[in-house]
């Protein structure tokens, strides 16, 4: 409707100024270089339009001549560009599919259309692995790196190259190159923190793990445990290299970010007592007893009570399991003083209680019971029974990873058999009860299980990364 309102008002207007020109044509005159011409002002209005609107269509058939070329050649080369994007494509859904032929002959066809190196290195380094091909696929990764835009992608490339053929400088190396482009990848912060951890750099690591924890990568607790884990890991270097001043500082960091971490509490009480300091340690090791009992802590906490004989121990346990007096460490922690001081009715006492609220004690219970048994009872023959049940209960606490299963009788910041860090907690070994089917039990067919108590996991003998010395299990 507005449309047409607009379209007959103009038509209007232009009647309008028709017939104003045809009641009042008027005169005009035009000489130059003595020619002279008179006409009317209708006509010369009219030449004018008729001039212009000639001189528009040269103007636009000239602008159509030379633009054809271009946009012939931008055409065509949109064309190209589509069919080389389509071959991309269906290169990356071959690479995903597992097909590697297919993925190398999409990815040379979108080569050649495309003409963009950048757009088809990374599959192009993607097929060659596929196939097996690792020095081709280096080949791209490496030409990537070169060019700013596929820097990072060229150095991750890279990177799993190494960690997969076990270069661990190199795959540093290049872990940290590929920080400074994206320092707040979290992919490549977790991966410089544990190289720096496989390749012993423990303050690195530690400067690492304040990285993440001002990025917020990792939390803050995460962060701390971090933290005390490689402040005792350095206070042990220190100790390794004669430095006592600095391996005395490493531990206080350790103990003060993390309060309930026994290989630092047991550690720093022992040097707090071979120092003079055996109050401190006293107070260490009943905070950290009341909030986690751990039979490494006994020891030292003799050691700083001055209780040398059986007696004295007994009296020093009594003080210590007053911070936590219904756990079952407490129990056994006096059952065993009480056995040294040879009074087998307190030791008895509290085994029982022990053996009351654990339907299938560890072996270490069932063995105190079978010296208990023993010492006061032995023609009763209840002690060979225990020792009999010692060997079909189940294994006792010790530092087991949780990553894989290892176990060790010290602490390890690493696991030597996976390398996981601060993977080893104090707690009872993976234990699996394989279960027969008939016909195997027939054809007495054996299975095996890794971590079931008759083939219990032991320490790996691989190297080890944490130097001699530790927390030995109690």
């Amino acid at each position: 409707m507005f449309r047409a309102l607009v379209f007959f008002t103009f038509l209007g207007f232009a009647i309008w100024g028709t017939l104003i020109l045809t009641d009042y044509p008027g005169l005009v005159s035009l000489e130059w270089r003595g020619f002279r011409i008179d006409t009317t002002v209708a006509f010369l209005l009219g030449a004018v339009v008729l001039i212009s609107f000639t001189t528009a269509l040269v103007y636009r058939f000239w602008l159509f001549l030379w633009r054809t070329p271009g946009t012939i050649k931008g055409s065509w080369q949109a064309k190209r560009r589509q069919r080389g994007y389509q071959a991309l494509t269906r290169g990356m859904v071959a690479v995903a599919a597992g097909d590697a032929i297919e993925a190398e002959r999409q990815v040379k066809r979108a080569d050649v259309l495309l003409d963009e190196p950048p757009l088809t290195m990374l599959v192009s380094a993607q097929s060659a692995q596929m196939k097996g091909d690792e020095a081709a696929a280096s080949k791209f990764f490496a030409a990537m790196v070169t060019r700013p835009e596929t820097e990072f992608l060229g150095l991750r490339g890279l990177l799993n190259q190494a960690i997969k053929r076990g270069d661990k400088v190199e795959a540093l190396s290049l872990v940290r190159r590929a920080h400074r482009l994206q320092p707040k990848s979290t992919w490549v912060a977790s991966n410089m923190f544990d190289l720096q951890i496989r390749t012993g750099q423990w303050l690195d690591a530690r400067v690492t793990c304040d990285d993440l924890a001002r990025t917020s990568l990792i939390a803050k607790d995460e962060a701390k445990r971090r933290k005390a884990v490689l402040s005792y890991q350095l206070s042990l270097q220190a100790r390794d290299a004669g430095d006592g001043d600095g391996a005395m500082r490493h531990l206080r960091d350790a103990n003060k970010l993390a309060p309930g971490f026994i290989p630092a509490v047991a550690d720093l009480a022992g040097r707090w007592v071979d120092g003079g300091k055996a109050r401190k340690a006293v107070k260490l090791i009943e905070k950290a007893w009341g909030a986690a009992p751990h039979p490494a802590l006994l020891d030292p906490y003799w050691r700083a009570q001055k209780a040398p004989d059986a007696l004295e121990r007994v009296r020093a346990t009594e003080k210590l399991v007053k911070t936590n007096p219904d756990h079952p460490e407490s129990h056994i922690a006096l059952a065993r003083a009480f056995l040294e001081a040879r009074l087998w009715g307190e030791a008895r006492q509290h085994l029982e209680k022990v053996l009351a609220e654990d339907r299938d004690p560890e072996a270490r219970t069932c063995r105190m019971m079978a010296e208990l048994e023993e010492s006061e009872n032995p023609s009763s023959g209840l002690s060979r029974e225990w020792l009999m049940r010692a060997s079909q209960a189940g294994a006792d606490a010790v530092w087991t990873c949780d990553h894989c299963g290892n176990t060790v009788g010290v602490w390890s910041v690493v696991c030597g058999k996976c390398e996981e860090f601060d993977s080893f907690s104090w707690r009872l070994p993976p234990s699996i009860t394989g279960l027969m089917d008939q016909s195997q039990i027939k054809s007495g067919a054996q299975i095996g299980f890794e971590g079931s108590p008759r083939d219990k996991p032991q320490a790996s003998e691989g190297p080890m990364i944490l130097p001699p010395g530790g927390v030995e299990a109690g």
